[in-house]
């Protein structure tokens, strides 16, 4: 809401009696739209305030001074340099309109000061005394059009005679109208930027409330697929007394279920392109899928759901307009409870893989990497792997102690010990792995130089297929 007609009507007539004659002392931009001037008359100084932004354009004198920009805008530098000193003769209201005219004498030259406070096309310009605008604040490419229409008004030329009959006061008025224009506008800007935040603390929320759904909806698939494995340890288990009887392509088999009471019987498929130990294992290694999915999806699931009833009702408190707003606008989000606001956390020295059996497989990133994997991240019964003979990352697999170790596991952390050594062109290779406790740092080595004892081998190729397996 710009000022009114007659607001400004009535502060002009407050102002003039205390501008005229006065003398402009400072110039300063404490915002990008608006203007201020000290302006030193006999007895007293007074700040000019000029607003051309196009909600709250206005003009009227202040009472509290606005923080001061440390490097001033060009405008506000070019202002300095052509008026700072100049002299109030006239200040004028363009009949009908919302432009008000000062007229400056500086340097022996008159140059004009006009204040457009008209909504959206609302600027500050300055004007020689020929009526051509120099600069304004803001570009206009119709600006000399306009402002020859202000001059060209009779009737304002007709009011600016009548200010030089009036002479600034020896004692200061009290500026009624002025000041009840500093509190009003003051008001509505603080309430438009508490809005402003609040809408901005609003799509913060949206943001954050819709990342927190997307990675539930992701959690709860991977739970999802793993969970039709959850009978597989039972029919591995059950395969294991048929397992003679298993001949090489086969599809599938009928056997009793001995851990149902009504023992009936169950139909499993084969892969008839393997043997029965295969088979058995893959029964094992789904399972083992599920079980992992259990211990290491599930917990993060639940983690992100609480993150997202928590974030839904922050955003409800935030519409019903119940959270904390900072008091001044802030160029970034502002600050609220969700996630995303809290501090990043710190990156791992490792990038972590999961087996198809569930086990956690860490690779270092960098040879400093490699020593932080090993001596402060693994555990003494976690196994190590590296490829033999030449530089590459060291793998850890998380193992529990006297867990058994599933071959397919070993093969897809040999893999990654592979893929992430020098031996990756060649696409095979020997790797060595050993217990993490049979792994020393001698003293003096360079980073990731390790000395390694009882160490196994296996030979491995870099299989494409394992490795997209790992990756996703």
């Amino acid at each position: 809401m710009a000022i009114s007609l007659d607001h400004l009507s009535q502060v002009l007539v407050e102002l003039k009696h205390t501008l005229l004659g006065g003398k402009i002392q400072k110039i300063a931009q404490p915002l990008p739209d608006s203007l201020s001037f000290d302006i030193r008359t006999p007895g007293q100084t007074v700040t000019l305030f000029i607003s051309t932004h196009p909600q709250t354009a206005r003009i009227h004198a202040l009472t509290q001074r606005l923080p001061n920009p440390t490097t001033p805008p060009s405008f506000c530098q070019y202002l300095r340099s052509h008026i700072l000193g100049a002299q109030i003769a006239q200040v004028v209201q363009v009949p009908d309109d919302r432009v008000v005219v000062l007229t400056l004498f500086a340097k022996q030259k008159t140059q004009y000061l006009v204040a457009a406070l008209t909504g959206r096309s609302a600027n500050l310009f300055l004007v020689n005394q020929d009526k051509e605008v120099i600069r304004s604040l803001k570009p206009d490419t119709q600006a000399s059009q306009r402002i020859r229409s202000y001059f060209d008004t009779g009737q304002a030329q007709d009011q600016s005679e009548s200010d030089e009959h009036l002479a600034p006061d020896s004692l200061p008025r009290p500026l009624t109208i002025s000041n009840m224009l500093e509190e009003t506008f003051h008001e509505l800007e603080h309430n438009q930027v508490q809005r402003q935040l609040q809408d901005q603390q609003l799509a913060a929320f949206r943001k954050a409330i819709k990342k927190a759904q997307r990675r539930v909806n992701s959690l709860a698939q991977d739970l999802e697929k793993a969970h039709r494995y959850c009978e597989y340890g039972r029919y591995g288990e059950l395969l294991k007394g048929q397992l003679h009887d298993i001949k090489r392509g086969q599809s599938e088999i009928t056997l009793v279920d001995y851990y149902d009471e009504q023992l009936p019987e169950l139909t499993l498929p084969l892969d008839p392109s393997k043997d029965s130990t295969w088979n058995l294992n893959d029964y094992f290694r789904k399972h083992g899928k599920y079980m992992g999915a259990e211990r290491e999806v599930r917990p993060r699931l639940e983690q992100a759901q609480a993150e997202l009833s928590k974030l839904t009702e922050e955003f409800q408190a935030a519409e019903r307009g119940e959270m904390k707003l900072p008091d001044t606008p802030s160029p970034k989000i502002p600050k609220t409870q969700t996630s995303s606001t809290k501090q990043p956390k710190k990156a791992t020295p490792y990038r972590r893989y999961v087996s198809e059996e569930g086990f956690s497989i860490l690779v270092g990133k960098s040879a400093k990497d490699n020593d932080a994997v090993t001596f402060k991240v693994s555990k003494q019964d976690d196994m190590w792997l590296h490829a033999r003979g030449t530089p590459g990352s060291h793998v850890i697999i998380e193992l529990e102690k006297k867990k058994q170790l599933p071959p397919e596991t070993l093969k897809d952390a040999a893999t990654l010990a592979l893929f992430y050594s020098d031996l990756r062109k060649s696409g095979k290779g020997e790797v060595i792995y050993t217990l993490r406790n049979n792994v020393r740092k001698p003293k003096g080595a360079k980073p990731g130089s390790v000395t390694v004892a009882q160490e196994k081998t296996i030979w491995v190729y870099v299989d494409e297929a394992r490795l997209k397996r790992l990756k996703e």
